[in-house]
């Protein structure tokens, strides 16, 4: 640092806070810190350690900046973001690349030097009469090959307060690494405020620096533009994972117990796009979490390894009630840290949310301010009760079901790995890949969801999503698709790969298959995984028998399976998957210039074993077919 960074570092933080700024041996973490200091001038500098008192500090200083409100219940807070600053924005988020790069077909970007600039810009003299928080937080477990150290710049208490609550604590990380570790960096200020919310969305900016591991972000206070080791971490992620040959992937840990062996364990990744059922699944009642979003794979000692990013949850609170999620319903609605944001405040100082399973209040506080039916925004439309983006922010420690590999430094090993779609007339409820190249170019990288009634636009348009992590990627396609393959290389044994649908609609319309099926094809794929349960082969993969759904069946559902669901379900749809492969062929030949040659190779083999058993047997071929075979 420059002597002049040095004494506004020691003005700015006071002799407390520089100490503990000083005791880490990080020449770029200081520069770092002294830049922001200088760009956005705050009043002064907290820096967080990983003691109580610390985290303490930042959760009353969100009370007394009025971020945060407390509610009835002790420890939950309730925040609201501003009436235009609900979700991500997407339009606002870009790559900062030099002149000439190219990542992808899909990443919208600026030139690097421009968007510094103008982010810096935009930051000057931001934190202006508030308090600059400077907070050190760990991705993964500590003391760990996963591990990644996070250094996070805000003037908002309630994002440091979240990030105390969904992250490890990493203090201590950064004195490990030393003056030569990487870490990653993010800057954040919400800008000017009125009313306590960010007054200029419309100059509202999120920055991606690949090239120095580094986020910022302004004008701007919702978790997923603010929270910088979330989904902003994850881009970041994605592209170190490509150069060092492991992933970041957008999914679950789950681990699944054994029907006949109830002391057995068998975990799980898994990756849904939105509204496909990816928390539900997660949460199943009886097994245990790890993680819901966002996980880290590696070759650990020949296996597959996995690791939660986090170690919290920001979930959509939207239809969380006792009967559909009561383990997240019990952890909400009992004495403990739970921040809400965005959600209904009534007049006894409850939470109350879109689809609780209660009679919604007629009046309250909400983003909007005071709020009672029939009220409209500045937009002029009709504001409801809670946002449907409202979210809670939990432990995952606080929920009964959570894991006890949770903070493993190696992670938990995979027994298998579930992609899941929405689709009305396509896919089966369940198959498996005949091996992990096969489940990767057929199933992962060929994921459709169908828009649902809550999305904007027309109903049931099919969207493409390979691994249900389209919207993240920070590397080409291709490149992506390939690290993926590669990953297994070099390990004792595969996981095996699944994909799950749980929206097939029959003639009528109508679901043929309940809510609660979900958990029968979770227990048979741990019984393929553990050489339990024979299956039939067919065109596109592996599909369960009749006599062992039926078992699971009875004994976790306590209800009868008939020959007749079965066959109705588990029906092959030749069209509609020949249908399907031409469509994704269609998308890679079009849209990513780096496609694998692999992958056509696999979707026209694919569609080559359609086109013999269609000749065989016609357009729709029940499984007593392949029981025969």
């Amino acid at each position: 640092m420059r002597p002049e960074q040095v004494e506004l570092l020691k003005k700015k933080c006071g002799e407390e806070n520089y100490k503990k700024l000083a005791a880490l041996d990080n020449p770029k973490m200081h520069d770092f810190v002294a830049k922001y200091v200088e760009i956005c001038d705050p009043d002064s500098v907290f820096v967080g350690t990983d003691s109580p008192d610390d985290a303490e500090y930042v959760r009353k200083k969100a009370l007394v900046n009025g971020e945060e409100k407390p509610l009835k219940i002790q420890g939950q807070t309730v925040h609201f973001d501003g009436y235009f600053d609900q979700g991500r924005d997407k339009f606002s988020t870009r790559y900062l690349l030099r002149h000439g790069q190219v990542l992808g077909s899909d990443i919208e970007f600026v030139e690097r030097e421009e968007g510094l600039n103008e982010v810096n810009g935009r930051m000057k003299d931001s934190m202006a009469g508030k308090e600059m928080l400077v907070m050190f937080f760990c991705l993964g477990p500590t003391n760990s090959q996963f591990a990644i150290p996070a250094v996070q710049i805000t003037d908002s208490a309630y994002v440091g307060h979240s990030e105390g609550i969904l992250y490890r604590s990493g203090y201590e990380e950064f004195r490990k690494i030393g003056d030569s570790g990487r870490f990653f960096r993010f800057a954040h200020s919400a800008g000017k405020l009125n009313n306590g919310v960010s007054l200029d969305v419309y100059g509202r900016r999120v920055y991606i620096d690949l090239e120095d591991e580094m986020v910022m972000s302004v004008n701007t206070q919702y978790a997923g533009n603010t929270v910088g080791l979330k989904k902003l971490a994850m881009r970041l992620a994605i592209k170190r994972a490509s150069e060092e040959g492991w992933l970041t992937e957008h999914m679950f840990i789950m681990g699944v117990k054994g029907l006949k062996d109830q002391t057995r364990t068998t975990y799980f990744t898994g990756s849904f796009p939105s509204a496909c059922g990816k928390t539900a699944t997660a949460m199943l009642e009886g097994e245990t979490i790890i993680g819901d979003d966002i996980a880290y794979l590696r070759r650990v000692k020949g296996k597959m390894n996995a690791v939660n990013v986090e170690s919290g949850i920001f979930g959509i609170i939207q239809d969380v009630s006792e009967k559909s999620d009561p383990a997240i319903y019990k952890a909400l609605t009992t004495p403990g840290e739970v921040i809400f944001s965005n959600i209904l405040v009534t007049n006894d100082n409850s939470p109350r949310w879109l689809g609780d399973g209660k009679e919604m209040a007629e009046a309250g506080i909400n983003f909007s301010g005071y709020w009672f039916p029939g009220k409209k925004g500045p937009d002029d439309n009709e504001i409801l009760p809670a946002h449907k983006n409202a979210r809670y922010t939990i432990r995952i420690k606080d929920l009964e079901n959570c894991d006890k590999n949770l903070d493993n430094p190696d992670g938990v090993e995979l027994g298998g790995v579930i992609y899941g779609g929405r689709d009305s007339d396509t896919t089966i409820p369940v198959q498996e890949a005949f091996d992990w190249d096969h489940g990767i170019l057929t199933m992962a990288a060929t994921i459709e969801s169908e828009t649902t009634a809550a999305t904007l636009g027309k109903e049931g348009v099919r969207v493409f999503n390979l691994m249900a992590n389209l919207d993240f990627l920070s590397i080409p396609i291709g490149r992506y698709i390939q690290n993926n393959l590669e990953i297994v290389k070099g390990l004792k044994k595969h996981p095996r790969i699944f994909h799950v649908n749980y929206f097939l609609k029959g003639k009528d319309g109508k679901f043929l298959n309940g809510i609660k099926d979900k958990h029968v094809w979770l227990k048979w794929m741990d019984m393929r995984v553990n050489g339990e349960a024979q299956a039939l082969k067919m065109p596109c993969g592996y599909m369960p028998r009749y006599e062992d759904l039926a078992d699971i069946f009875k004994k976790v559902l306590g209800k009868e399976y008939s020959r007749e669901q079965y066959e109705e379900q588990f029906k092959l749809r030749i069209p509609e998957n020949i249908a399907k492969i031409d469509r994704i062929k269609n998308i890679y030949h079009t849209k990513v210039f780096d496609t694998p040659h692999m992958l056509m190779k696999a979707l026209d083999e694919q569609r080559t074993r359609l086109e013999e058993c269609r000749a065989k047997h016609g357009d729709y071929v029940g499984p007593a077919v392949f029981e025969k075979e």
